[in-house]
């Protein structure tokens, strides 16, 4: 099987899917990655590398949630017809 972009195209939005369906409650407080806990840093403070996935993780679901439909419904439908 060759490397494509197709099967980029879908590795990309399957890890999409899988960012956006974490529950934060169920799977990151169990781990101590709540969004929950105090992220306090003062100014010119760098944040720490958990905080930056943790805003990462945040902002891929706000942004993507829509536009990640969409392509779900496509890569589907190109599935369905080219097999």
């Amino acid at each position: 099987m060759a490397f494509t972009l197709w099967n980029l195209f879908e590795a990309s939005i399957l890890c999409l899917n899988a960012i956006c369906i974490l529950h934060e409650e169920r799977f990151l407080a169990k781990i101590g990655w709540s969004s929950k806990s105090p992220n306090v840093h003062g100014f010119g403070e760098n944040p720490s590398a958990k905080s930056q996935i943790l805003n990462l993780v945040h902002s891929i679901r706000t942004v993507a949630r829509i536009p990640l439909i969409f392509l779900n419904i496509l890569t589907i439908v190109i599935k369905l017809v080219l097999g």
